[in-house]
């Protein structure tokens, strides 16, 4: 299955930022060594959010993340965070299924 990672990674620090998005990546690799493709949409949009001219980055941000989560058969749901909650009910208003704790998630 294609997988969407999701959970927080807004922080006060850029420290705590990454921290957030190291946890979400070990998460995705331990996905992938289950046989399942992962995808976070915060990897997708980071860097592109780097180099645009936007007004609102956090909703540029949700809304590249977005459209990676719809390309995903589930989401696995790290922690609660707003954006993290946005992709949950994304996913769900779909009738995909969300999973909240890896080991629920078979190997392919």
């Amino acid at each position: 299955m294609i997988i969407g990672v999701a959970g927080p990674y807004s922080a006060d620090t850029e420290a705590q930022r990454q921290h957030n998005l190291d946890n979400m990546n070990k998460t995705a690799a331990q996905l992938l060594a289950m046989g399942h493709v992962p995808l976070i949409g915060v990897n997708a949009a980071l860097p592109v959010i780097r180099f645009a001219n936007v007004d609102d980055k956090y909703e540029a941000i949700m809304k590249i993340s977005l459209a990676v989560i719809d390309k995903c058969d589930a989401l696995l749901m790290i922690a609660a965070s707003p954006g993290a909650i946005r992709e949950r009910d994304w996913v769900l208003a779909k009738g995909l299924p969300v999973y909240f704790s890896i080991k629920d998630i078979p190997a392919e």
